[in-house]
């Protein structure tokens, strides 16, 4: 006998729900995750050409989308700025295994310390903001050393274990020193802390075993 179809067949698990089921929330999702991540990038290029006081407008112009969009997704403007320079960071810290499968151990980690001082070098426009004592930006060093430490780590480890880098250096200690040479310095851009950081890496390096004979 043909089947003739029923109710429950038409409501069964799997079948399609009218108007989309839960398609249409799924889509929202997805919209809104699009608007907050063009938010962060048009936030990052605006707070390092304007200043992190740059108007919404600026913002959201470059964004695509509309000023109510920003404030339901970032109500406070330190709001934006914390998910600014822990975008940065995530970019930075995500990198090392990429890094890793593309070059050999001391260039990956030469390559990741190149990214990290520029990331220090578009947070000099942020250093007012982050200093301002707002609670929004509290546990942003904890989220820096959680995110950036392991991924140093992995890179460090793999570069001693391949005997082209030393072994005397900790992750966290290089961190730390990589931090205090990229401090601003009075009538020079952060090309002079990229030149300092480039010797200490020099440092870093295993000598070539010579090859001559005794």
């Amino acid at each position: 006998m043909p089947h003739h179809r029923t109710r429950s067949d038409a409501t069964s698990p799997g079948a399609a729900e009218p108007g989309g089921g839960e398609a249409a929330p799924r889509r929202r999702r997805a919209d809104a995750r699009r608007n907050v991540d063009a938010l962060i990038e048009a936030a990052h290029t605006v707070f390092a050409t304007s200043g992190v006081d740059a108007p919404a407008k600026e913002i959201t112009d470059l964004a695509g989308v509309g000023v109510g969009t920003l404030y339901r997704h970032f109500p406070h403007r330190s709001d934006l700025v914390k998910a600014v320079v822990e975008s940065g960071i995530d970019a930075v810290a995500d990198a090392g295994p990429a890094l890793s499968a593309a070059h050999e151990p001391a260039e990956a980690l030469t390559r990741w310390i190149q990214r990290f001082t520029e990331l220090l070098a578009t947070k000099r426009g942020l250093a007012s903001a982050l200093h301002s004592g707002d609670p929004a930006f509290a546990e942003l060093p904890d989220y820096f050393l959680r995110r950036l430490v392991p991924a140093l780590a992995a890179l460090l480890d793999d570069a001693v274990a391949d005997s082209t880098v030393r072994d005397d250096i900790g992750a966290e200690e290089l961190l730390h020193t990589l931090i205090q040479l990229c401090q601003p310095v009075p009538g020079h851009g952060p090309e002079h802390n990229q030149r300092v950081v480039g010797v200490l890496v020099d440092g870093l390096r295993r000598p070539a075993a010579s090859s001559g004979g005794s």
